[in-house]
């Protein structure tokens, strides 16, 4: 059964009655509910050398696409990839439309480690900048759209805000998904309790191993038993994210890293969606109307979890799928082209 995902926004989206709360709405998107309608994607990887003599790995949709139909740009969120479920999502969405579609991956995201002595972050836009020049320079006549999903979405709206007015030259519009835009709210909520035992341990499960293999490349880049012992994602940051990055210390790398005090100065359209449920980024700490400027567009629901907005499908609902919300914000986006 192929149902038609909703393209209204997500303003008023409710989440199936037998998905309640911001866990099931984060944890059964992600695990179990349907990502396509369509075939699956097909991507061909292409490697990008960067500025500073490093690569990222760019996985681009095989797609039928017209040569001046816009180009998508997904950025994904922490340890995510071009096969998280909703960048798969993203691609149908994209196939469905007509569109190119691109995920580049941050560094050592790819399935293989990076060369220089540094990783990722949410407030990577110098990044995201050269990124998004590479593919307007290589694609001029397609009209260029980009969404930033958790941690690629904070650092897409940091670049749009540090851009302010030039950011026009580059995109149409962008879009941020489920993005902790103060990340001190966000990096304190997901060490406390389930959040602490269930997301941080995945994460750290996946960051840790990665950490020390950037050590053995890197020897003395930072204490690696200090490293082993990091029970969070604050220890984590102090001792690799933030010295690794530029940043004094976790709070100073939070602060300064964050994309909410910037919103005000975006000058491109821009959309803000957060759930208030999610488990990831606390309903307190997300923009209010006053403190954006008049190019930023905040969609809060009362439901959907992080990165999840799952959809009922079938006469049960079972097992649901993911297609309601690339849906909701590609057609927010392609509004803007």
């Amino acid at each position: 059964m192929k149902p038609e995902p909703t393209t209204a926004d997500l303003q008023t989206y409710r989440a199936p009655w037998w998905l309640p709360g911001g866990n099931a709405q984060t944890i059964w998107p992600a695990l179990w509910a349907r990502r396509h309608f369509g075939p699956a994607p097909v991507w061909r990887r292409e490697r990008w050398t960067t500025p500073d003599d490093d690569f990222i790995d760019v996985d681009r949709a095989v797609l039928d696409s017209h040569p001046q139909a816009p180009l998508l740009v997904l950025f994904h969120g922490l340890e995510g990839s071009s096969s998280s479920q909703y960048a798969v999502a993203f691609a149908d969405f994209a196939a469905a439309q007509g569109l190119a579609f691109a995920v580049p991956h941050f560094r050592g995201c790819s399935g293989e480690l990076n060369r220089a002595p540094r990783a990722y972050h949410s407030g990577d836009f110098e990044e995201i900048h050269w990124i998004l020049r590479r593919f307007a320079e290589a694609d001029p006549q397609r009209p260029l759209i980009a969404v930033g999903i958790s941690l690629g979405g904070n650092a897409l709206l940091r670049w749009a805000g540090e851009m302010g007015q030039s950011a026009d030259a580059t995109v149409r519009a962008v879009a941020a998904v489920c993005s902790p835009l103060d990340l001190a709210a966000g990096g304190h909520a997901i060490g406390r309790g389930f959040n602490r035992q269930v997301y941080t341990r995945m994460f750290l499960d996946s960051m840790k191993p990665k950490a020390l293999r950037k050590l053995a490349q890197h020897p003395g880049l930072f204490d690696g038993e200090a490293l082993r012992a990091a029970r969070d994602l604050y220890q984590f940051d102090n001792l690799f994210t933030a010295p690794l990055h530029g940043f004094r210390d976790t709070e100073d790398y939070w602060a300064r890293a964050s994309a909410k005090p910037h919103l005000a100065r975006i000058r491109v359209p821009a959309l803000a969606l957060n759930a208030l449920n999610d488990p990831f980024v606390p309903a307190y700490s997300l923009p209010r109307a006053g403190e954006v400027g008049a190019h930023v567009t905040l969609w809060q629901p009362v439901h959907g979890g992080h990165v999840g907005f799952p959809a009922s499908l079938g006469a049960l609902g079972l097992p649901g799928h993911v297609r309601a919300m690339p849906e909701a914000v590609g057609h927010w986006l392609l509004s803007h082209t």
